[in-house]
Order: C-alpha cells, then sequence, then structure tokens
C-alpha cells in the first residue's frame, strides 16, 4: 500500500536522480509537437547524447505540452531555462554542443515574452515539465499527494466542502458548481455510483483536454479518485475520442502505473476505499458531449440525448447516480485539495473563480495552449499573449465557444473573460476554444461554416435540431450567393429563436449562438449581400432532405 512517507520517498529519488545529469534536455512530445516531428528530434538528440557517451550527464526527456504550439517543435534545457523553437533533428549536434557554451541564437526563443510570462498556471503547471510516461516524474511534482490526504485526514463531505469553498464551476462550458454538483451525487441513494471525465472534446479548434491528458495524466486520474471519494462511488470512466491516439496511450500507461502503485484499484492506501477507471472510446459524434448522449454511448447504446429531468446525478449510467465533469475541472481538484477552497476562491472574478485554459487558434501570431486567470481581457489574450495579428490585419473578432458561441467584435475587446461576461454579449466560455478572425474573413461565411457543423453533428432524434439547422444552412448559402432579401434574414432569425428554445439538447439550443451574434455585431455585412428593395429575392424553402 502506498501511504504519504511512500510518496515523499519517491519524490526524493527522482529529485536525487535528477541532480545526477548535469543537462535536461527537455522535448515537447504533444500532439501539436509531434506533428512537426518532435519525436524525430528526440531520437536524433537521445543518439547524439549515446554516441559522444554522455548518457550519465545529459538526459533527455520527453514532456508534456510546452503551449506555444506555433513555434513547435519545441526543446528546453532545463537547468537555463534556454527555450528553443522550430528545432529540426539535424539541429541536434549544435544543441548539444551548445550546452557549455552559448545557446543557439538561431533556434532561440524568448521565454520572457508575454505569452509565458502573462500566464498563471495551475491546471497546466506540469505540462511541459514533467514526463507523462512516468508516474514518479508526477509524484516528484506532488502528485497523488491530495488523494493520500483525501483519504487519510478527511471525510467524504469535508472533501465536497473544499470544492464547494472553491468557488470551481465546470470547465466544459456550462459553468455549473462543481460542488454543487458533487454534493447532489454524495447525497444520493443506492449501492453504486459513477464518476465519468468527459475527454469528448469535438469543438473545432479546441484542443485543451487532449492537451492535458497527453501531458499530466495523472492529474485527471488523481482528480477522477478524489471525487469517487467525496461522492462514494467506485467505478470511474473517462470517455475520450477515438481520433485522440496519444492521450488515449498515456491514460492507459498512466492507470496501469496508479495501480501498481496501488493508488487505483482495491484498499487504496491502505483504507476501505476501492475506486478503478476504464476508458471508453467514442466515434467523435459531437453530441456525445453532452451528458445523457455521452452515458448512452458508455452503456454500448446510440449517442443520442435524452430530455431531463432526471439528471444524471439522480439517474445516469445504468439507472444509478453519475458524476460528470469535463477534464479541466477534474484537472483542477488536486491542487484545491491541496492548497485549500480559499486559495483558489483568491483567483478570479467575483462568480468565477480560479484559471482558464484556452486553445489559441486562427489568425493569430501565438497559436497554442494559454492557462490565465478569469477577469483576464480579450484585449489581452489577443495583442499580449496571443501577440496580436499577422500578415499586417487588423482584428475583427474573436468566436469563443466554439460552434455553440459566438463571435465578439473589437468594441468588446477590453470586457473581462467569465462567465457571466461573455453571456451578455450572446456568446459563451465553452470548454475554452477560442477562434480569432481577422478583417479577411467575411461574418456570413464564418456562421455559414459554424452552422454546417451543427447541422453536419446533430443527432437527428429532435425535429427542431434536426431541421432547423438545415433551413438556417440554406439560408445562409443563399444569403452569401447574393439571392436573398431582408425576408429570408427575417426567417433566419425566427428559425434561430425557434431552434433554441424548443431542441432536446445543448447542441440545439446553442447552435443558432454564432448567427445570432454575427446579426448582432456585423448585421451589415449581411445587409450588403442582400438584394435591393424591390429584386427577385425571396424567402425560400429549405434545402431538400432537411426533415
Amino acid at each position: 500500500m502506498t501511504q504519504l512517507e511512500d510518496l515523499q520517498r519517491i519524490a526524493s529519488e527522482e529529485t536525487e536522480r535528477r541532480q545526477g545529469c548535469r543537462h535536461r534536455l527537455c522535448v515537447c512530445i504533444a500532439a501539436g509537437c509531434v506533428s512537426s516531428h518532435s519525436d524525430q528530434v528526440q531520437a536524433s538528440l537521445t543518439n547524439e547524447v549515446k554516441r559522444r557517451g554522455l548518457e550519465g550527464q545529459v538526459e533527455v526527456r520527453p514532456v508534456g505540452c510546452m503551449g506555444l504550439c506555433s513555434a513547435g517543435p519545441l526543446v528546453q534545457e532545463e537547468t537555463s531555462g534556454v527555450l528553443y523553437q522550430h528545432v529540426r533533428q539535424e539541429d541536434a549536434a549544435e544543441i548539444l554542443d551548445s550546452l557549455d557554451a552559448k545557446p543557439v541564437e538561431r533556434l532561440r526563443c524568448d521565454s520572457g515574452q508575454p505569452f509565458f510570462r502573462r500566464q498563471q498556471k495551475i491546471v497546466l503547471e506540469n505540462s511541459g515539465v514533467i514526463n507523462p510516461h512516468r508516474i514518479e516524474d508526477y509524484i516528484a511534482a506532488g502528485g497523488y499527494e491530495a488523494l493520500v490526504q483525501a483519504l487519510t485526514s478527511m471525510k467524504p463531505m469535508e472533501v465536497v466542502e473544499e470544492v464547494i469553498r472553491s468557488g470551481l464551476r465546470g470547465r466544459g462550458g456550462g459553468g455549473y458548481p462543481t460542488g454543487l454538483k458533487w454534493s447532489t451525487v454524495a447525497k444520493a441513494g443506492g449501492d453504486k455510483k459513477y464518476v465519468v471525465c468527459n475527454a469528448d472534446e469535438g469543438d473545432p479548434g479546441a484542443f485543451m483536454d487532449r492537451a492535458v491528458l497527453e501531458s499530466d495524466p495523472h492529474r485527471v486520474l488523481e482528480g477522477m479518485a478524489i471525487a469517487g471519494y467525496a461522492t462514494g462511488a467506485d467505478m470511474g470512466y473517462v470517455y475520450i475520442r477515438a481520433e485522440y491516439p496519444l492521450a488515449i496511450a498515456h491514460l492507459r500507461t498512466a492507470i496501469r502505473q496508479a495501480k501498481k502503485m496501488d493508488l487505483l484499484g482495491n484498499s487504496i492506501c491502505g483504507t476501505r476505499f476501492n475506486f478503478d477507471v476504464e476508458l471508453r472510446l467514442g466515434a467523435g459524434a459531437f453530441v456525445c458531449g453532452e451528458e445523457t448522449a455521452l452515458i448512452a454511448s458508455i452503456e454500448g447504446g446510440r449517442g443520442q440525448p435524452r430530455p431531463r429531468p432526471p439528471y444524471p446525478a439522480q439517474s445516469g449510467l445504468w439507472g444509478k447516480s453519475t458524476l460528470i465533469n469535463n477534464v479541466e475541472t477534474f484537472a483542477n481538484i488536486a491542487p484545491i485539495i491541496r492548497r485549500g477552497g480559499d486559495w483558489f476562491a483568491s483567483i478570479g472574478t467575483a462568480k468565477s473563480k480560479g484559471t482558464k485554459v484556452f486553445a489559441l487558434a486562427g489568425k493569430i501570431r501565438n497559436t497554442g495552449l494559454i492557462e490565465v486567470p478569469m477577469g483576464v481581457t480579450l484585449r489581452e489574450i489577443v495583442f499580449d499573449i496571443g501577440g496580436g495579428i499577422p500578415g499586417g490585419h487588423r482584428f475583427k473578432a474573436v468566436q469563443t465557444g466554439g460552434p455553440s458561441g459566438g463571435c465578439i467584435p473589437e468594441q468588446h475587446l477590453d470586457m473581462p473573460v467569465d462567465y457571466d461576461s461573455l453571456r451578455e454579449i450572446g456568446s459563451i466560455m465553452g470548454s475554452g476554444g477560442m477562434i480569432v478572425i481577422d478583417e479577411t474573413s467575411s461574418m456570413v461565411d464564418v456562421a455559414k461554416y459554424f452552422m454546417e457543423f451543427c447541422m453536419s453533428e446533430s443527432c437527428g432524434k429532435c425535429i427542431p435540431c434536426r431541421v432547423g439547422t438545415h433551413h438556417m444552412h440554406g439560408l445562409l448559402e443563399k444569403i452569401l450567393e447574393g439571392h436573398a432579401s431582408a425576408a429570408d434574414v427575417a426567417q433566419l432569425e425566427a428559425l434561430c429563436d425557434m431552434v433554441m428554445h424548443t431542441s432536446l439538447c445543448g447542441l440545439g439550443i446553442t447552435a443558432p449562438n454564432p448567427v445570432l451574434s454575427t446579426l448582432r455585431h456585423f448585421r451589415g455585412e449581411y445587409e450588403g449581400l442582400l438584394q435591393p428593395a424591390g429584386g427577385n429575392g425571396h424567402a425560400s424553402p429549405s434545402p431538400a432532405g432537411g426533415a
């Protein structure tokens, strides 16, 4: 059995092992850098170390996402902090030559730039620092201490109360108070309960959950185990899309390692608490991000939502009380237990506590993964951390919340980014995707793109979503082709209202958001594409096959 003393011993041994090397070269092996062949860079550095006989002096360590994906592959010399960007496998010898000399200036990346300096990392504190393949690395960074602390010195309800005190809201998009959801499951009756991690990240441009699972999988498993203890569950599932092979591989390794150390399984830490975790692979249906559709998929059925109530907290997996949180929510749990709910609540805004991870994509210089305190402004994110718009173009809008979110124009750049502020201007936080749009893009075309996504991903169970999204997509096409009139825009707005208020699940309810937000802030672009009054434009029937 593993106790706190065992974790401290492992951490001490790991620290001592690292001190035996004079230099440690950390190579990002998350998907963004791997797509630029960082695996080849790692192999080349390892081979060069062996060729020079430096195995005991130089360690080449694979690590998770360092954040600045647009500069990958990234390599950092840990001792000096020198960061290299756009590294190729043929640069290995030159990098090794520089270890006891001057850095390779042509590859150097400014690690003091606002992209790195303006972040505050809680969820990502280990990303780009530890080796995701080794549980010892995680333990050396304080891993599993919170689980042992909860099991040995806290009652389940005390854990729930700490999460309530933190003010943590669900990071999957809805922003529901996490502690309240845990409390509901903890109070539910029944002899069997489940914990589910929703890793079915499907928003275009979003890669937050994937990066966390690739970089720090034990952090999510620890959060799930703590949730199981707090709510009385003994079984957990990670529902992850099959398109994330690297995250899946790292999770499987982490589960196996945690079981070997008795940090998952039966009688964890010598207590009566049992908790196991299994993976369930999704086929990539966007609708399975909705919790009742996700439950149906885990059960082996077709991934379609069902009416609520009952909510999963009362009747979820196989009719049992089920706690569902997303990856980022679980990744916040261990630091909250270690440092206290009051510490977490001191970060962020009055109603949106803590930090938020965002995936920056689109027309922005610094694409990648960032974590900032709630309440930071969009201007700080786009122009300071993100580096502004490339190619000399002007900023036009930023899309937050993915297909369920809205497009925010320049006049709102100084608003704080939190759940309530975004909702007030017609967008949402979502899971954290943030796509920047410049002046070269048509906002009507942007609305059509997201509507096409929602139309394709609709499960078809309810008529408002199945038919309504086809109608709206057809009207957007008609407007872009220059065949529409003002009556078509009026019909589009009426359809948005109908779909939003009559759809069964969140996919349909939020599908009109990109259309409504672009109509609200960029109506002139729609009107500029309409036929003049008295022309032959008219409201037409929807495309065939909509029903």
